[in-house]
C-alpha cells in the first residue's frame, strides 16, 4: 500500500511550503504529464530487474521489544507480506542532495525490511531488520515522510504504532559537494535509536468498536508535528490515535471518527469513547488513504459496502458519501455480497488538483475508477467521474494512480506477473499498454553430445541476468543439507562452492567404482539438473511481486518482489511493436509511425513475428553459433530458410508469402527497421565537462546515474535491446533471403529486387553481428586485477602517454560479476554521455527535472551510440585495455575484425597490447605493424601519436613507430625493438633524423643482446654524428662492464678511431681505477694496432695515476707492471722514437664538457697555464720503475708505509726506506737517481744510537731490519748483539761508500756527538785516517776539549813520525819527504777555549800540554827546515 506516493504530505513545522487555498482543479483536465507523453511515443515498456549480482545485501538486525505486547495465540491471523517505497520530494530536483534516491520496504510477519536506494551514488549501511516482538507489521503499515530535518516511518502493527526519526539526508552532510563514490545512509545511525521511548512508541489501546483484524491503516504527519494513525473501526468509524511531536512533551489521545451530527468527543488517553453510532458491519473501511491540506487532513475510507467516505480530521466528521456501485454497469450481484477485493489510491497535482483512484473487485474481472475531487464555494466537496476501465485480469496485487496514468499489477491465472499501465483520459479504445516483464530462466538445458553437463549449467547459472545471488545461496544451502556454511560470497566464491557441493552430492551416491563414461554423463545431468531445479525455485519465489512503487516528480516506475527490486524501462519503437502481442498488434495505433509506411511496417513485423515463432531451437543456435564462429550469417540464414520450407508446418511459409503481398513497398519498410536499429553516427560526445560551468554543478553531475544499480540497469536495458534486436536482425535476414527466393518481380519489380539483394542484406548482415557482439558484450563477465598489474599497466599507459585519458581510470579492483559493458558504463561511458546531456548554460540546468523514461531512454541510446562496434571512436575498447581485461578484449576483437573495417588500425594495436601480456611477442609485433598503416585515419591513434607539447617532430606514422618502440622497450622485449625499428627504416626514407633515431634504438637493443657485432653496424650507421658518439661511448663502456674486451679491442672503428681513443681515455681518467680497465683496454687498444708508443704512454699514466690515487698493496703491484709494459713497448720501437710525453700531473685532463673546478671558496679556479712539454725517454722510464719496485718492498716491509709510498719521489723513497731500516734499498735508490748517501749514513748512526740506550725490545725489534740488509757475514753468536750488527753494517757501509770529502764519516760522527754518544774507537780510528782536522773541528763543535788535546798531541806526534800510518800520512815531517801541515786555527781555537777558565787547572795542564807539544814541533820543523834548505843549496 503505497500510501505515501498517492497524496502530498501535509507540510510539517519545519517545511515552508506555499499554502493551498481550495481543492478546485487548476487548468484543462489529462493535461500535462511526461509519463503520458513518453508513453505515446514508447508504447511499452520493459522490466528490468535491479538485483544486487555480487553478495546478498548485509541488512544489520535490530529487536524492537513490545512491552505490553500480548503473544500471539494459535489460530491468530496470518498478515500478507506486503511491501511499499517512498520518494523524497526533491528526488526529481538535478541539484538536490536526494536526487535519484528513495526507500523501499518489505514486511513479513514480525519483520520489516528497510532499504535505502540511490541511482547516483552507493549507499553504506543502507539495509536494516526491525523485528517487533510478539507482533506483525500490517501490510501497508509503513508509512515514511519527511521534513526538512528529518525523516519520519511511522509503523503499523496488530498491537502497536511507532515512529522512528531519522536525519534528512540534506542535514547529514557538512558539504553540499559530495566527491565520494559512496554515502551514508540515512539508517546508518539507527541503532542509536531508543525504540523504548514512549514518545514514539506506543501500544495501540482496547478500545471499544476497534477491528483488530483489519489490514487497513493509514498515518500522517500533520502540521504540527504530530505523529496520526488511522485505523477502522468495526462499526464503519475511523479511529485516530495521535502521538505528541517527538520534541515537544505531550500525551497520547484517540479520537474516532464516526457518521454522526454529534460532534465527537475527545478521548484523552486511553478512556474508552461513549459515544457509538449505529452504522453496521458492512460499512467497515477495507482501504484507507490520506491527504493532508493545510492545518486539515482528509481521510477517504472505501468500505466494504462499496461507498467512498471522505473524513475531515479538523472538523471530525464525514464530508462526503459516493456510491461507487453507481459507476459498474452490473452492479446487483455486488450490492448483495460485501466488497473484499477493493482498493483505493490518492494522486496529487498542483495543476490539477486531487485524483482518487479506485478498484472495484468482482468476481472474473475489475473496474478502475478515476475521480477528481472538486469542491462548491460552500466548501461541499463531490466527485467528478473522470474515467472507468475494465479489465479482465482477476487478482490485482497492486496499482499506482498518477494525475494521467494507472499502473496495474496483477497475477494471471497461470500464476504469472503482469504489468500494464494505460492513459485514463485518453484513451478511448480501453487498450492498455504492455510492460514486458523478466521472464524465469529456462526450465530446461538442452545438453548437445559435445558439451560438458557441468559447463552448461554453470554456464546457464551464472551468466548475468539469469539468477540471483540470494537465489543461488538458498538453494546452496538446501542442497548441502541446511549444514551451516558462510553465505557471504562473492560471485567467483559462489561458483566454486556451488561446483563443489554438486561435485560431493554426485561422489556421494556413486556406488560402483567403475561405470561407463555415459553412465557418468548421465549421472553428472541428473545432480546438476536437480541442483538447476531447487535454483529455479527460488528463483521464482523471490520474484513473487509485492507492489509497485511510483515516483511521480521523476515518473520512475519499480516493481518490489520478495527477493529484489526491478525497474521499468521503456521500449523502443521497433522492440515494442516486435515484442507485442498478436491481439495487441492488431489494434496497435498506426499513427506512431509515419503514415504512408505505417501499415507497410505492421505488416513486416508481423512477418518477422512468423519467422521467429516457427524457428525451432536448433535453427536459433545455429545463427548465434555462426556469428560466434565468425561464418556468414547470410549462408547461416538461407540454411534456415531451407529448413523452414522442408519442414513447413501448418503452412507457415504460405502465411508469410500472403502477408508479403500486402507490404506495398518492402524494401522501404526494411530500410525504415534498419534505420530504427542503427547507432553507427558521427556524433562527438564532450571528453569531459564544460569548465565553464561552476565547480558544484560539475562535480553533482559527474555523479549522475553513478551506482552500481544505474549502472546495472542501464547495462541490463543495453542486453535486453540487443538480444530482442538480434532476434529482429535474424528474423530480417531470413525474410529477406525469402524476398530473394522468391523473386517476383512483379511484386516487387525488377530494381527493387537488386536493391535489397545488393544494399538490405549486405545492412542486415553488420546490424545482426553488432547486436550480437554488444550481447556478448552485455553477458562477458569483467576479471578481477590485481594492483600490481593494475600498476604495470598504468606504467605502459604512461609510455603511451594515455594516462590522462577518461577511459583510462583504472583506480579500483573489478568486481567479479561485472560484466565487461558495466565496467565500461560506470568507468568511461557515464560521464561521457553525462557531460554531452548537460552541456547547455547553468540556467538551463537549474531548472532541470529528472523525468526517469525520458533520461534512462535517453542515456541507453547514448550508450549503445559508445558500443555500436562500427562508430568512429573506440572507447570501449580502451577502457577494456586501460582496466586489464586482456582476454576479452583479444574475444571482442576476435569477433569484430572479419566484418567491421571501422578503427581496424586502433583494433590491431590493442590486440597487440593483449599480446604482449599474454606473452606472445611475435604476435604483438603484428598487430602493431598492420596498425601503422592506419595513422592518420582513425582518432586513437591520432590522440596516441599526440606529443604532449603538441610539437610534430615527425611524419605521423614515426611518431606512431616511436610510442609503440617505447612500450616495447619498457616491457622489455628488445628482439621485438630491433625487428620493429627495421621494418620501420623504410618508412622514415631521407629523414636523417628519423634513421639516427630508429638506428640508435636498434644499436641499443643489439648491445642489450649482447649481439656486439650487430650493435657496432648499426652504430656505424647513424647518421647523427652526436648520436653516434653517444653510443660509442655506451658501446665502450657496456662491453667493458661484461668484460668482452677482445670484441671492443678488434673493432676496425672506421673513422672513428679518434673518437674511440677519446672515449676510453675520458673514461679511464673519470672512473675508478681498481674497478674499471679502461686503461688496460687502451693499452690493448693500441697494441692491437702496432701504436708501441702511444700504448706506453697510456700505461705509464696508468702507473701515475696508480701511485697517486691508489694507496694499496695492489696498487703498487699494478704500477710496477705498468711500467715494465711502458717499458716493454718503448724497447720495440727504434732508439730514436724510444721516448714518450710525460703525462700531466695531478688529476688535470683536458676532458670535453669536463665542469669547472673551484677552490674552498665557491670560486672557480683560474684557468691552468701551459705547461712545458716533458720528454721522458727509455732510460728515464726504466728508472720509475725501480723507484715503483722500490715502493712494492718497502710497502711488503712495512705495510703502514703504503699510504704515503705510491707518490713519494725519490728523495722522500730514500727517507722511508731508511726509516723503515732498508738500507741496502736505499742506497741503490740513491745510486740510480745519483742522490747523496747522506740520509742514508745519518739514519743509520741513528739507529745505531737508538739500540745503544734501547732495551731489550728494540734489540729484539731491530734483527728484522737488520735481515734485509746485506752484510758481508752476520754474527749470530752470544757474544754479538743487534747494536753490535748495526754498528757493524754502519762501519761496512763507511768502508763501502766513501767519498773524496768523507762526507759519510762527517755526518755520522756528527749525528753521534749531536746526540751525546761517545765515538765508537773504530770510528775515531777510522776518521783520523781520512781527515783528523775536522775530527777536531768536530771535538771542538761539541766542546769535548781533552778529546780534542788528545787527538791534537797524537796528530802532532804523527806528524814527526810517531803513530803516523794512524793518521793517514804517508811521510812524517823530515826534510826529504813532502811538507806536513797542522790544523793551526783548530789548535788555536783550542787553546782559546782551554783559557777561557783560567781558574780551571785541568784546561790550564791541558793548555800547557799542547804547547809543549807545539814548542818541540816547531823546534823539529825549524831543524827539518834548515836541513831542506841545506840540501837545496848544495
Amino acid at each position: 500500500m503505497l500510501h505515501l506516493l498517492t497524496y502530498a504530505p501535509a507540510p510539517p513545522p519545519e517545511v515552508t511550503t506555499t499554502a493551498q487555498s481550495c481543492l478546485r482543479p487548476v487548468g484543462l483536465r489529462g493535461c500535462g504529464g511526461k509519463m503520458a507523453a513518453a508513453g505515446a511515443i514508447e508504447r511499452s515498456f520493459l522490466e528490468i530487474s535491479g538485483a544486487e549480482r555480487e553478495r546478498p545485501r548485509h541488512f544489520r538486525e535490530f529487536t524492537v521489544c513490545g512491552v505490553g505486547t500480548v503473544p500471539a495465540v494459535a489460530g491468530a491471523v496470518k498478515y500478507s507480506e506486503s511491501a511499499g517505497g517512498f520518494y523524497y520530494v526533491e528526488s526529481g530536483k538535478l541539484f538536490s542532495v536526494t536526487r535519484n534516491r528513495f526507500i523501499h520496504w518489505k514486511t513479513s510477519g514480525d519483520t520489516l525490511e528497510l532499504v535505502e536506494e540511490s541511482l547516483d551514488i552507493n549507499l553504506l549501511n543502507n539495509a536494516v531488520h526491525l523485528k517487533f516482538q510478539n507482533c506483525s507489521v500490517l501490510p501497508g503499515g509503513v508509512h515514511v515522510s519527511e521534513t526538512q530535518n528529518h525523516v519520519i516511518i511511522l509503523i503499523v502493527t496488530n498491537q502497536t504504532v511507532h515512529r522512528l526519526l531519522l536525519p534528512h539526508p540534506s542535514r547529514m552532510y557538512r558539504s553540499e559537494l559530495v566527491t565520494d563514490s559512496q554515502m551514508q545512509s540515512i539508517f546508518t545511525d539507527i541503532g542509536k535509536v531508543d525504540f523504548r521511548d514512549p514518545c514514539n512508541h506506543q501500544l495501540i489501546p482496547s478500545v471499544p468498536g476497534l477491528f483488530s483484524n483489519s489490514t487497513a491503516s493509514a498515518a500522517w504527519l500533520s502540521s504540527d508535528g504530530e505523529a496520526l494513525f488511522a485505523l477502522p473501526s468495526a462499526s464503519g468509524g475511523i479511529f485516530v490515535l495521535k502521538l505528541p511531536p517527538h520534541d515537544i512533551p505531550g500525551m497520547t489521545s484517540v479520537v474516532e471518527l464516526k457518521q454522526s451530527s454529534v460532534m465527537q468527543r475527545l478521548l484523552i488517553g486511553w478512556m474508552p469513547t461513549a459515544i457509538r453510532g449505529d452504522q453496521g458491519p458492512s460499512d467497515r473501511p477495507i482501504s484507507l488513504a490520506v491527504h493532508c491540506v493545510e492545518h486539515n487532513a482528509f481521510i477517504f475510507a472505501l468500505c466494504q459496502d462499496h461507498k467512498l467516505r471522505m473524513w475531515s480530521f479538523q472538523d471530525q466528521m464525514c464530508l462526503m458519501v459516493a456510491d461507487m456501485l453507481e459507476y459498474v454497469p452490473v452492479n446487483k450481484d455486488l450490492r448483495l455480497i460485501a466488497g473484499t477485493g477493493h482498493k483505493l489510491r490518492l494522486a496529487y497535482s498542483p495543476s490539477l488538483g486531487l485524483y482518487l483512484g479506485v478498484y472495484m473487485h468482482a468476481p472474473k474481472h475489475g473496474q478502475f475508477c478515476v475521480f477528481q475531487l472538486v469542491t462548491t464555494e460552500n466548501n461541499r466537496y463531490s466527485l467528478d467521474h473522470i474515467s472507468s476501465l475494465f479489465t479482465s485480469q482477476e487478482t490485482l496485487i497492486d496499482f499506482a494512480l498518477t494525475s494521467t496514468d494507472i499502473w496495474a499489477l496483477w497475477h494471471d491465472a497461470e500464476n504469472q506477473t503482469v504489468v500494464k499501465y494505460i492513459n485514463f483520459e485518453h484513451n478511448i479504445a480501453g487498450q492498455w499498454n504492455q510492460v514486458f516483464m523478466q521472464p524465469l530462466p529456462e526450465e530446461e538445458i538442452i545438453i548437445r553430445d559435445d558439451q560438458d553437463p557441468r559447463e552448461v549449467y554453470l554456464q546457464n547459472l551464472f551468466t548475468p541476468g539469469r539468477f540471483i545471488n540470494a537465489a543461488l545461496c538458498k538453494a546452496l544451502q538446501i542442497f548441502c543439507r541446511g549444514t551451516e556454511r558462510d553465505l557471504d560470497l562473492s560471485w567467483t566464491e559462489l561458483k566454486k562452492e556451488v561446483t563443489l557441493a554438486v561435485e560431493n552430492e554426485l561422489q556421494g551416491n556413486v556406488t560402483e567404482y567403475e561405470f561407463s563414461q555415459e553412465e557418468f554423463r548421465s549421472l553428472q545431468q541428473e545432480f546438476w539438473c536437480k541442483f538447476y531445479a531447487c535454483c529455479l525455485q527460488y528463483q521464482e519465489a523471490l520474484s513473487r511481486p509485492l507492489a509497485l512503487h511510483l515516483n511521480p516528480h521523476t515518473n520512475m516506475m519499480c516493481l518490489l518482489k520478495k527477493g529484489y527490486l526491478s525497474f521499468l524501462v521503456p521500449s523502443s519503437l521497433v522492440d515494442h511493436l516486435y515484442l507485442l502481442p498478436d491481439e495487441s498488434l492488431v489494434t496497435e495505433d498506426e499513427t506512431a509511425i509515419a503514415d504512408d509506411v505505417a501499415r507497410d511496417v505492421i505488416c513486416l513485423i508481423k512477418c518477422l513475428r512468423l519467422i521467429g515463432e516457427s524457428l525451432t531451437m536448433d535453427m536459433s543456435i545455429m545463427m548465434e553459433m555462426n556469428c560466434y564462429n565468425l561464418q556468414s550469417p547470410e549462408k547461416a540464414a538461407e540454411q534456415i530458410l531451407e529448413d523452414l520450407i522442408t519442414i513447413d508446418e501448418g503452412n507457415v511459409m504460405e502465411d508469410i508469402c500472403s502477408k508479403l503481398q500486402e507490404i506495398r513497398n518492402p524494401v522501404h519498410a526494411i530500410g525504415l527497421i534498419i534505420r530504427e536499429m542503427d547507432y553507427e553516427t558521427e556524433v562527438e560526445m564532450e571528453k569531459g565537462f564544460d569548465p565553464a560551468q561552476p565547480l558544484n554543478i560539475r562535480i553533482n553531475l559527474s555523479q549522475l546515474y553513478g551506482s552500481g544499480t544505474a549502472g546495472h540497469i542501464v547495462c541490463r536495458g543495453v542486453c535486453k535491446i540487443a538480444s530482442t534486436r538480434f532476434l529482429i536482425c535474424r528474423d530480417l535476414l531470413i525474410l529477406q533471403q525469402l524476398l530473394m527466393r522468391l523473386g517476383d518481380t512483379v511484386m516487387l519489380g525488377a530494381g527493387q529486387l537488386f536493391q535489397a539483394q545488393q544494399d538490405l542484406l549486405h545492412r542486415t548482415a553488420p546490424l545482426l553481428l553488432s547486436y550480437h557482439l554488444i550481447k556478448w558484450g552485455s553477458q562477458c563477465l569483467a576479471t578481477d586485477v590485481p594492483v600490481d598489474t593494475l600498476e604495470s599497466n598504468l606504467q605502459h599507459l604512461s609510455v603511451l602517454e594515455l594516462t590522462d585519458s577518461s577511459t583510462l581510470m583504472a583506480n579500483k579492483l573489478v568486481s567479479s560479476p561485472q560484466t565487461i559493458v558495466e565496467l565500461f558504463f560506470q568507468e568511461v561511458a557515464r560521464k561521457h554521455i553525462i557531460s554531452h546531456l548537460f552541456s547547455q548554460p547553468k540556467a538551463s540546468l537549474t531548472q532541470s527535472e529528472m523525468n526517469w523514461p525520458e533520461m534512462v531512454t535517453t542515456i541507453t541510446n547514448y550508450f549503445l551510440q559508445l558500443l555500436w562496434p562500427s562508430s568512429p571512436g573506440c572507447l570501449f575498447l580502451e577502457c577494456l585495455m586501460g582496466n586489464c581485461q586482456y582476454v576479452q578484449l583479444q574475444d571482442y576483437i576476435q569477433l569484430l575484425h572479419p566484418w567491421c573495417q571501422v578503427n581496424v588500425g586502433s583494433c590491431r594495436f590493442m590486440l597487440g597490447r593483449c599480446y604482449l601480456v599474454t606473452g606472445e611477442g611475435q604476435k604483438a609485433l603484428e598487430c602493431f605493424c598492420q596498425a601503422a598503416s592506419e595513422v592518420g585515419k582513425e582518432e586513437f591513434l591520432d590522440r596516441l601519436i599526440r606529443s604532449e607539447d603538441g610539437e610534430i617532430v615527425s611524419t605521423p606514422r614515426m611518431q606512431y613507430y616511436d610510442k609503440v618502440l617505447r612500450l616495447l622497450d619498457v616491457v622489455g622485449l628488445p628482439e621485438l625493438v630491433i625487428q620493429l625499428a627495421t621494418s620501420a627504416m623504410t618508412e622514415a626514407g631521407d629523414d636523417w633524423k628519423s634513421q639516427a633515431t630508429l638506428r640508435t634504438c636498434i644499436f641499443k637493443h643489439h648491445l642489450d643482446l649482447g649481439h656486439n657485432s650487430q650493435a657496432y653496424e648499426a652504430l656505424t650507421q647513424i647518421p647523427d654524428s652526436s648520436r653516434q658518439l653517444d653510443c660509442l661511448r655506451q658501446l665502450v663502456v657496456v662491453l667493458c662492464e661484461r668484460s668482452q674486451l677482445q670484441d671492443l679491442v678488434e673493432f676496425p672503428y672506421v673513422n672513428l678511431h679518434n673518437e674511440v681513443v677519446g672515449i676510453i681515455e675520458s673514461r679511464a681518467r673519470a672512473v675508478d681505477l681498481m674497478t674499471h680497465n679502461y686503461y688496460e683496454l687502451l693499452y690493448a687498444f693500441h697494441i692491437y694496432r702496432h701504436n708501441y708508443r702511444k700504448a706506453g704512454t697510456v700505461m705509464f699514466e696508468y702507473g701515475m695515476r696508480l701511485g697517486r690515487e691508489v694507496r694499496t698493496l695492489r696498487g703498487l703491484e699494478k704500477q710496477g707492471n705498468c711500467y715494465l709494459a711502458a717499458i716493454n713497448c718503448l724497447r720495440l720501437i727504434r732508439p730514436e722514437y724510444a721516448w714518450i710525453v710525460q703525462p700531466a700531473s695531478g688529476a688535470v685532463y683536458d676532458r670535453p664538457g669536463a665542469s669547472p673546478k673551484r677552490n674552498h671558496d665557491g670560486e672557480c679556479t683560474a684557468a691552468p697555464t701551459n705547461r712545458q712539454i716533458e720528454i721522458l725517454e727509455l732510460a728515464d722510464l726504466e728508472r720509475e720503475c725501480s723507484l715503483a719496485r722500490i715502493r712494492l718492498t718497502l710497502a711488503q716491509h712495512d705495510p703502514s708505509a703504503v699510504a704515503v709510498a705510491g707518490s713519494s719521489s725519490a728523495e722522500e723513497m730514500v727517507t722511508l726506506l731508511v726509516q723503515a731500516g732498508l738500507f741496502d734499498t736505499a742506497i741503490s735508490l740513491c745510486q740510480t737517481f745519483k742522490l747523496s748517501l747522506t740520509p742514508v749514513f745519518e739514519g743509520l748512526a741513528f739507529k745505531c744510537i737508538k739500540l745503544q740506550f734501547g732495551g731489550e725490545t728494540a734489540q729484539a725489534e731491530a734483527w728484522a731490519w737488520l735481515a734485509t740488509n746485506q752484510l758481508s757475514s752476520v754474527i749470530t753468536t752470544k757474544d754479538s748483539s743487534a747494536t753490535d750488527e748495526a754498528w757493524r753494517l754502519l762501519s761496512t757501509y763507511l768502508e763501502r761508500y766513501k767519498v773524496q770529502n768523507n762526507l759519510y764519516h762527517y755526518c755520522v760522527i756528527n749525528k753521534l756527538l749531536s746526540h751525546g754518544v761517545p765515538l765508537p774507537n773504530w770510528l775515531i780510528n777510522s776518521y783520523k785516517k781520512v781527515d783528523a782536522a775536522e775530527l777536531l773541528r768536530l771535538y771542538l763543535n761539541y766542546d769535548l776539549l781533552e778529546e780534542a788535546v788528545d787527538l791534537v798531541s797524537e796528530y802532532v806526534d804523527a806528524v814527526l813520525g810517531k803513530g803516523h800510518q794512524y793518521f793517514g800520512i804517508e811521510f812524517p815531517l823530515s826534510a826529504t819527504a813532502p811538507m806536513v801541515w797542522l790544523p793551526y786555527s783548530s789548535i788555536d781555537q783550542l787553546l782559546h777555549a782551554l783559557g777561557e777558565n783560567s781558574a780551571n787547572t785541568h784546561n790550564i795542564a791541558l793548555s800547557q800540554k799542547i804547547l809543549d807539544k807545539l814548542e818541540d814541533y816547531q823546534q823539529k820543523v825549524d831543524k827539518a827546515t834548515r836541513d831542506l834548505i841545506f840540501r837545496r843549496h848544495l
